[in-house]
C-alpha cells in the first residue's frame, strides 16, 4: 500500500504535468542537460507530525516544486512557469481528498551566470494531511 505522502507527491506532478513549455520531473537528481530546460522539479522536504487526536496524526509536510530556466533574463523568463506552478498547485487544495489543505510557505530565487544565464525559483508549499496513527496509509 502506498503511503498518503507519496499519494500526495504523485498527485502534485500529474496536476503540474498540465504546465505548457516546461518537463515535469520527480525527485531528479542527476544534472539537465541544456535541452532538457526549461524544467520543474517536484521534491519532497520535511515532513513533521503532530498529535492530533490519540488515533490520528496530522502531518505538515513541505514540499518543493524548481523551476529552472535559461534566459537573457532569466527571472522574468521564469515569472511564467512560476504563476503556472502556483496555479496548478493552488486549484486543488486538497490533492484529489488527500490532504487538508496547501499553503505557499517560501521562494527563493538563485540566478547564475553562464553562456545563458540561468535561473531557479524555489517555491515551498506546506501540505496539511492527517494518517492514522500506527498506519501512514491511512487517513
Amino acid at each position: 500500500m502506498t503511503t498518503r505522502r507519496e499519494l500526495i507527491l504523485a498527485r502534485l506532478k500529474t496536476n503540474l504535468d498540465a504546465i505548457t513549455g516546461a518537463t515535469v520531473y520527480r525527485n531528479r537528481v542527476e544534472p539537465l542537460a541544456r535541452g532538457e530546460v526549461p524544467a520543474v522539479i517536484v521534491e519532497p522536504i520535511s515532513d513533521e507530525p503532530i498529535e492530533e487526536f490519540s488515533s490520528k496524526l496530522q502531518w505538515t509536510f513541505r514540499v518543493r516544486v524548481t523551476v529552472l530556466v535559461r534566459a537573457n533574463a532569466p527571472g522574468n523568463a521564469a515569472d511564467a512557469y512560476v504563476k503556472q506552478v502556483h496555479d496548478a498547485v493552488m486549484s486543488d487544495t486538497t490533492i484529489n481528498g488527500y490532504a487538508l489543505d496547501i499553503d505557499p510557505a517560501t521562494t527563493d530565487f538563485s540566478f547564475f551566470d553562464a553562456d545563458v544565464p540561468v535561473g531557479i525559483i524555489a517555491m515551498d508549499y506546506l501540505v496539511k494531511y492527517r494518517t492514522n496513527r500506527v498506519d501512514l496509509t491511512s487517513a
